[in-house]
């Protein structure tokens, strides 16, 4: 696998375009200034509030009031009603916060000449280097997993002095125990405990007084940050502070034992397309305004970077025994963070996992499934049954690290299908890793219960089919005719697409676990039931897939949600199977594009998935080249408008790259479905479902070669981009049926084919 470095020629001017290292619950920013460098620091768990009880059992009545009205044809003033309901029934939520930040005030202001900043995502090390005044400094930074500690090496050729500070707001008291500096605060609401631990080893002089660390002399100083909370480890969390510190003793150590666990890891897949050596060194900002400067220009590196880049994102944010990755993942950088940090649930926290199957990394995902069921199941089944008289969970369209689940923020709150979408990813899951006790100990209840509310949730309308709602298509109004002639734009509908699509994905998902589980039949006639009675996808007057139940023009038509698309990726309910779907959601995505959609960075990242699974390569890189050129910081970090940090347009850009080289969501493996024509290169360790392993090399978007290995011996079909192209397994074709190639896989053998 080659060296992946995003190289910068100068630091970081503010947060957005730093350096981010993390191991899953820790984050550090460092911007890589030579006179006053400055470390932001992140931990997962500091976050305001408290867990407290926000159902509200009225909402039961409003709801059986307003789906009357709806069913008496009285649809005009439902935005009303649930304003109404929505002043009583909806709460907020706090913020995640920082974990503060350190600044490392050097003594010499004179220039620097030299600078580079480079992150080695191969490794998950940084680096920064310079010269002053004829002395070569370098500063090397990683997070290490294992050992839990941030550790950073300023090192020099010559002697060099320093200071170092650290600052956080509601700040309680600093002490020195042993050499290592403790810095303990509390969050702004729910009076949460923090402490920041910092421990300077030193071949110079160092001196501590008032919580300043002074570091004079020095050749090589190594300093050591660890951040505990009182929500993570309870009362001892400064004595574990001071434990992780106390047991950081040899860099060389704790360096190659995090080199060792990351690699092994992050170089399990890959994706390298062909380079150009000179645009490869080249800064990464330069390369970016390239590409804005020029909308001819190619830099198909640049592609492999950037999905390295969203593996590199995922190993850093969400580990074994952490916390989900939140819209900034695990790097904040203020006590009032954008849409709090926290995790949206009407896509966003959805799109963090999309990478995690595809790229070799399930036990990335593993993180999310432990917040369900332990953060959101049972807070969700209270929901479920006050607020709705239903059995099951339930979850809206935000939540925090307290388990909230009732409607959020206002109106566009009330929308109970953000649980039903994340248990799509538990079956996703299994149907990558066949992993059967993984389905039964950790999927099985939470899929369960999320059928369950769906089933109780639904109602029957005038003509027998069961529909969802209140609800709304995400974030999206719709104009609506009224008696008097009134063109009035309008939230509140009944099953809408998305709905729809989320529910009956849901309810298939529960039907087939049971299939291969035998837990509760009686369960799971019911679940088949309910989706034999809900509304079909239907196709709208301008050819385009229904947004809502009835085909009603927007306000907004480029809209950055694309809700109804939910069908296509990541669900697979529209495919080449269904041709006239999969001719509508076309024309939806050329209206959304029309119209000045995919301006955000997930957005944009959703297009990208959506025209991979439409073999569509070139629509699909072009809208990677939109993503860099609009949504892309000089650091890679993905970015909202206007100028916001929001990490899942990394994984969903990440995802999308790869979906483009690998499908396997019809039955069997498709590869290179919408790599386009250009395109040359290669890829190793994706994961297709059925748990195998798919490797190729391809010119010019046409395969060379072809690479499966899988853990079980089983029947595998293969598709390839071309009719007329043969597979060949030691000199021999592999026979045909139906237009896909059908073998056999041995347990653990890898096989490779050659394409002509």
């Amino acid at each position: 696998m080659k060296n992946y470095i995003i190289h910068l020629d100068k630091p970081a001017e503010t947060f957005l375009t730093s350096t981010a290292i993390g191991n899953g619950s820790m984050g550090a920013m460092l911007f890589g200034n030579p006179h006053k460098e400055r470390i932001v620091l992140s931990e997962e768990s500091i976050w305001s509030g408290e867990e407290h009880d926000t159902t509200y059992p009225q909402f039961r009545e409003d709801l059986a009031r307003v789906r009357k009205m709806y069913l008496s044809g009285d649809k005009y003033t439902l935005d009303e009603e649930m304003e109404a309901a929505a002043e009583k029934c909806v709460s907020t939520i706090k913020s995640c916060e920082y974990a503060g930040a350190v600044e490392i005030d050097f003594d010499d202001k004179s220039e620097a000449e030299n600078h580079k900043r480079d992150l080695h995502l191969n490794n998950a090390v940084s680096t920064v280097s310079y010269t002053k005044n004829g002395v070569n400094i370098t500063q090397e930074a990683f997070c290490a997993y294992a050992d839990e500690v941030i550790a950073v090496k300023i090192s020099s050729s010559d002697k060099i002095s320093f200071t170092l500070n650290y600052f956080r707001e509601c700040f309680d008291e600093y002490k020195n125990e042993n050499g290592i500096s403790t810095y303990l605060s509390h969050t702004q609401f729910g009076d949460h405990k923090v402490c920041v631990g910092i421990k300077a080893v030193t071949d110079g002089t160092k001196e501590e007084k008032d919580g300043v660390i002074r570091i004079e002399n020095s050749l090589e100083t190594v300093i050591y940050i660890s951040i505990t909370t009182d929500f993570a480890f309870g009362e001892e969390y400064k004595n574990t502070c001071l434990d992780i510190l106390t047991e950081a003793d040899n860099y060389d150590t704790i360096l190659l034992n995090h080199i060792a666990d990351f690699s092994s890891l992050f170089e399990r897949s890959d994706i390298d397309f062909d380079e150009d050596e000179e645009l490869e060194k080249l800064p990464v900002n330069e390369r970016l305004q390239r590409l804005k400067d020029d909308k001819t220009a190619e830099d198909n590196s640049l592609y492999s970077l950037y999905f390295a880049f969203g593996k590199y994102l995922c190993l850093s944010s969400s580990r074994e025994g952490t916390l989900p990755a939140h819209l900034q993942g695990v790097w904040v950088n203020t006590m009032e963070n954008p849409w709090n940090a926290d995790y949206h649930t009407n896509i966003n926290l959805q799109m963090n996992y999309w990478l995690c199957e595809v790229a070799n990394l399930s036990e990335c995902h593993m993180q999310l499934f432990d917040y369900m069921n332990n953060f959101l199941l049972e807070s969700g089944k209270k929901t479920a049954e006050v607020n709705y008289g239903c059995r099951g969970t339930v979850l809206h369209h935000l939540s925090d690290l307290y388990g909230f689940t009732t409607p959020a923020d206002g109106i566009w709150g009330i929308w109970p299908m953000g649980g039903g979408w994340l248990a799509t990813h538990m079956f996703q899951h299994y149907l990558y890793t066949l992993d059967k006790d993984f389905l039964r100990e950790t999927a099985y209840e939470y899929i369960k219960q999320s059928a369950l509310f769906f089933i109780d949730y639904m109602f029957e309308d005038n003509d027998g089919r069961l529909l969802s709602g209140p609800s709304m298509s995400p974030e999206n109004e719709y104009y609506l005719e009224t008696p008097d002639g009134e063109k009035k734009s309008v939230t509140i509908c009944f099953s809408p697409a998305m709905d729809t699509e989320i529910i009956g994905n849901v309810l298939r998902d529960y039907i087939e676990t049971e299939n291969i589980l035998g837990i509760d039949e009686k369960t799971k006639k019911e679940a088949e039931y309910a989706l034999s009675k809900m509304p079909k996808l239907s196709i709208g007057k301008h050819g385009q897939l229904m947004e809502w139940l009835e085909d009603y023009d927007e306000p907004e038509p480029g809209h950055r949600h694309i809700s109804h698309a939910f069908a296509l990726y990541p669900s697979n309910e529209i495919t080449r199977s269904t041709p006239e779907l999969w001719d509508a959601i076309q024309k939806t995505l050329e209206r959304r594009l029309s119209h000045g959609g995919g301006h955000t960075g997930w957005s944009r990242a959703w297009l990208i998935c959506l025209f991979a699974r439409l073999h569509k390569g070139k629509e699909a890189y072009e809208n990677v080249k939109e993503l860099f050129r609009l949504s892309t910081f000089d650091n890679l970090f993905d970015s909202h408008p206007p100028r916001i940090f929001q990490i899942d347009g990394n994984f969903g850009g990440a995802a999308g790259i790869a979906e483009t080289l690998l499908h396997s969501h019809e039955g069997f493996i498709s590869v290179l479905p919408a790599a386009h024509e250009g395109l040359s290169g290669s890829f190793k360790g994706l994961k297709a479902r059925g748990n195998i392993e798919v490797g190729a090399t391809f010119k010019n978007g046409a395969p060379l070669s072809l690479t499966l290995k899988s853990e079980i011996a089983q029947s595998v079909k293969v598709e390839l981009p071309s009719e007329n192209s043969v597979l060949y397994l030691d000199g021999e074709a592999i026979s045909k049926e139906n237009g896909l190639f059908v073998f056999e896989l041995e347990a653990g053998k890898e096989l490779t084919f050659e394409i002509k």
